[in-house]
């Protein structure tokens, strides 16, 4: 798996999605590695109920880091 993006991973979307409802920005957790550079990525509200879940490549995403990253 692409050592930025693991499984659980916490993912932003780069670009809008207008066909899902998702605007770039909406935060996702990666749940499956689809493929090279392809995965299923799950995006949930507040009170973590789905409300969309799609394959996304590397490309369309930004990784979240919450710690600091060692160079």
């Amino acid at each position: 798996m692409n050592k930025e993006f693991q499984l659980l991973a916490v993912v932003a979307l780069v670009g809008d999605s207008f066909d899902e409802g998702l605007v770039a920005g909406q935060v996702g957790t990666i749940i499956e590695e689809l493929g090279d550079g392809v995965f299923e990525v799950e995006f949930c509200d507040n009170e973590g109920r789905t409300y969309a879940t799609l394959a996304l490549r590397a490309d369309q995403l930004l990784a979240l880091h919450y710690s600091p990253v060692a160079a």
